[in-house]
Formats: structure tokens, sequence, C-alpha cells
């Protein structure tokens, strides 16, 4: 009996150390699953290595409707999977205006018809069985029609033809899917809630991209000229030639007695490197909707480029990273795009006699005192930051030079910068295109702009700035041009190749001259572009 006392006794003992044991062991465990916890929980909610470390912030009433820019764009994405889209107010203005509560409305039901329509979807996938069979079902009262856009040209002309496919899809009620091409995916975000924009790589005539041309048989062109137009044979699909290349016959797609038959076809595929939309905005069919879209008709491209383009987090890092170093804590901040034609090494100096003329005669920038070493001034001067952007170094160089060895004469400070000088463009490199979107973008969150004629880089940057910026002449025979620039009547894109045609009457006519919101272009006296209560 003691020994089994003692045994009990010397238990008893044991106990309170293993419960200790136990204790401390489980504390152990608490301790690594909450540290697995926590570093899980930071790996899942900090944006991937390419993005910019910006905080999400936790917005007002207020703020989400500022965020949203005033209804335009919808809610409901993951902030973090593209920091751009919602962060952009960081660091750049506002919209330049405020868009119709009838855009924002049909753009909510574009939205919900790319959802019902998008890739992969019941409908989506009725339509493309359909197309790989060759024969429309119903064609004209299909509930899922789409537009096909062709990734083709450069970089500044692809972002404009989207803009372009997709009006035109809005107007038509169809379903816009972007051919990726090479680096789509890599440049911009998703821009519709819940569905993809990009083609699914299964599409069925995505091998035939690349052979489609005015010479194909279901060129809508050529199907003109081979008389195969009826409305009891209707194709399938049918390919739109819009490039600056197309005959008379492509260029009846602008009449509306065309558009009645294209309705009936579920798949357009469309490839053109021309901002099309002024031609949009003389049809009648589409006149009293574009009205009701646009009352300010100099406002379609910002609000279409704002809706649709924003830079996936690896191109955002570029401009936030850029913008924060150079060009946030100046008084203002002036945009400088240069675009030469000349062929031959650069820079030119006529080029930059130009460049300058302009700036100076428009009191962009100050001049400089080349007669005085330095000038005593009062208190901190004004700053200025100039953004030049070329694919040359050497007139950003220049400018910086003449600036550093000379004072200005109005005693303020300037700082010249240019992110980077790629030599040629190279439009299927990806890393190209990645700056380029960057310093287009750049670009557009400046006070002021100058772009060059012709440059569809240029008319990027304004657009989404909201901009209307002072237009370089083009120079001819290597000699500044004299006056050296215009203010643009807009900030609209310029439709370099248009129709000049009459539907109705069947013959050729000034396009520019029909209604008073569509005139020609300060560069290019053939183009047409948008402007707003222009007389």
């Amino acid at each position: 009996m003691k020994r089994v006392q003692h045994r009990n006794h010397q238990e008893q003992k044991k106990c309170p150390s293993r419960i200790m044991m136990r204790l401390a062991g489980l504390c152990v465990f608490s301790t690594i699953i909450l540290s697995v916890v926590f570093s899980l929980s930071l790996v899942l909610r900090d944006p991937p290595s390419d993005a910019v470390p910006i905080s999400v912030p936790r917005w007002s009433d207020d703020a989400q409707t500022d965020k949203l820019l005033a209804g335009l764009l919808p809610a409901g994405f993951d902030e973090t999977s593209c920091l751009s889209r919602y962060d952009s107010l960081i660091n750049r203005k506002g919209l330049s205006a405020k868009p119709s509560s009838y855009l924002i409305s049909r753009l909510r039901k574009y939205e919900a018809l790319h959802r019902e329509c998008g890739p992969y979807t019941q409908s989506y996938n009725k339509t493309v069985k359909d197309l790989r069979s060759g024969v429309p079902s119903q064609s004209s009262s299909a509930a899922c029609k789409y537009v096909v856009w062709i990734s083709y040209s450069g970089l500044g002309n692809r972002i404009l033809t989207i803009a372009s496919a997709f009006l035109y899809a809005l107007l038509t009620n169809r379903v816009l899917l972007i051919d990726p091409g090479l680096d789509m995916t890599d440049l911009f975000c998703e821009p519709f809630p819940d569905a993809s924009w990009f083609l699914p790589p299964d599409f069925p005539l995505r091998a035939q991209f690349h052979d489609l041309n005015q010479k194909s048989a279901h060129c809508y062109g050529k199907m003109i000229k081979d008389k195969s137009v009826t409305a009891s044979a209707v194709p399938s699909f049918v390919y739109l030639h819009l490039a600056h290349d197309y005959d008379d016959q492509d260029k009846l797609f602008f009449c509306d007695e065309d558009q009645r038959f294209l309705d009936q076809v579920p798949w357009l595929l469309v490839r053109t490197d021309n901002y099309f939309v002024p031609s949009l905005f003389l049809m009648p069919s589409f006149e009293q909707e574009l009205n009701q879209l646009f009352p300010n008709r100099e406002t379609v491209f910002h609000f279409l480029a704002r809706y649709l383009f924003h830079p996936t987090n690896r191109v955002w890092g570029l401009v936030i990273r850029y913008y924060e170093a150079y060009l946030a804590n100046v008084d203002e901040r002036v945009g400088i795009q240069i675009r030469v034609f000349d062929t031959g090494t650069g820079p030119f100096q006529h080029v930059l006699d130009q460049i300058l003329a302009c700036v100076f005669k428009e009191n962009l920038l100050p001049d400089v005192n080349r007669k005085q070493a330095s000038i005593s001034s009062s208190g901190k001067p004004k700053s200025k930051a100039v953004l030049m952007t070329s694919l040359s170094s050497g007139y950003s160089e220049k400018v910086r030079d003449m600036y550093w060895e000379f004072p200005t004469t109005t005693g303020e400070a300037v700082g010249v910068f240019q992110p980077s000088h790629e030599g040629y463009q190279q439009t299927e490199n990806q890393m190209h295109n990645q700056k380029a979107w960057a310093e287009m973008y750049l670009l557009s969150l400046t006070d002021v702009l100058v772009t060059s004629s012709w440059s569809t880089f240029g008319y990027v940057a304004q657009g989404l700035g909201g901009l209307k910026p002072w237009i370089l002449y083009k120079p001819e025979n290597k000699t500044a041009p004299d006056p050296p620039c215009q203010r643009a009547m807009s900030m609209e894109p310029c439709f370099h190749a248009p129709p000049f045609y009459d539907c109705k009457a069947k013959k050729g006519i000034d396009t520019g001259k029909l209604v008073p919101h569509v005139r020609h272009c300060e560069d290019m006296s053939w183009g047409l572009k948008l402007v707003h209560n222009y007389a």
C-alpha cells in the first residue's frame, strides 16, 4: 500500500511538468501557425513583384464616385490586379468633362452583354459552333454578335483603332473581342468585369488572320465587287479591311445601306490602322445615338480611352516610379512629343529650332539669357519639368544643356527629362512597347503638351490627358516651318484616311464640310477630326 501511494505521489509530481511541456509545445505550434497565416496573408495581399507598392486606399462615398470617374468606370474589380484602374487619380487630373448619364448607362448595358456573350459562355460557344459549321444560325436575330479586332500596326495605332472598334460595337450591339497579338496582355488590364475581352487561343479563324486581305473571299470590298452580297446568303463571317490602303468598295462600310447587310453577320473581323470615329458621326443611322452618348463631341476618345485602357502593373510601375522621381514636385509639367519623319541620323537642327520656336513663341517655356551668367531672384523660383519623348536622345540633351548653361529670363528653374531613347521603332518588341505605353501615359499627366504632326503616339497622350496640344507642323525640305506650331481645335485624334463619298448621291464629296462638328485636321489637311461648337 505504501509503495502504491509513493508511486502515485511521484506521478502527481510529474504531472505539472508534463502539462507545462504540453503547454509549451502548444505555444510553439500556435506561433508557427500564426506565422504561416501571416506570411500567407502578406503573399495574398501584396501585389506581384513587378507591381507598384501602393496600398489600396479606403474610399469614402465621395471618393468612391471620384475613383470611378463620375461613374465612367465599373466597380467590382480586384484593385490589386490592376493598380492603375483606380489609383490613376493619385497622379493625374480628373476627366476634362463629365460623361453623359446616357453614356454611363450604355456602358453598364454593354458590360452585361459582354458578360453574357464573352469567351466560353454558352452563347459564345454556340456562335463559335455555328462559325465552325460555316452556316450562321438565324444570324439576324442571334443574341450575340461580335467585332473581332485583329492586332495590326504600331502601339499608338492599336490604341486608337481599339477605341474605334469598341464604339462601333457599342453602336451595333456587338461584343468586342481583341486579338492579343504578341504583347497586348502585357500592356493592358481587362476593362470589363467578369469576362475577358481577349480572343481565346482556340478561336477557329485565328490561324487565318495573317492571310486575310482585300483579295480574300470573305473581304467585304471583294464581295461587293463579286456581287456576292445578298440578303438571302448571309455568310458566317465577314472581313472588314479598313486600313490606310482600303479601296472604294471597302469604304462602303461607312454607308447605312451596307450596315443593314453587315448587321446580319454574326462575326465581323476588322483590320485597321485608322481612328475612324469621325466617319461614324457622318452616318445618319448612328447620329441620334452618338448625340446622346457624346453631347460634347471632342470628348469621344478621352472618355473611351479612360474607360478601356489601363496599364498593367508592370507598365504602371514604370509610370509611377518615373513620375514620382522627376515630375511630381514641380509647379508645372510640360510635355514635348517628338516624331521625326526625315531619313538619316538625327538629331536635326531644324527640328530643334522648330521645337524651341514653338515653346518660346507660345510662352510654354522661358527663353534663356545667353549674355548673363546668372540672374538673382528673391525667394524660391517657379519650377518646370519638361518631359520629352523621342526615339533619339539628342533633342532632350540639347534642351537640357541650354537650361544648364544659361539662366532663364524669368528666373524659373527648368529640368529636362527623357525616359527612353530606343533609336528606332520596334513594333513587336515587348519592353519597347511597355516603355512606349508608359511614356504616352506620362505625357498625358503633363499640364501643357506639344505634339508632332501625324503622330498617333501624340494623339493617345492628348486624349488620355484631356489636353488640347500645340501641334508642330511637319517640316518640309529640312526647314523649320513658320509659324512653328498651332493650337489644336480639339483633343480628338485625326482620322488619317477618311472616305470622301456621299452614300446617298453615290458620288465624291468633301466629308470635312458636311457638318459643323467634323472638320479637317490641323496636321493633315485631308484628314478628319471631331470638334465641339466649332464655327
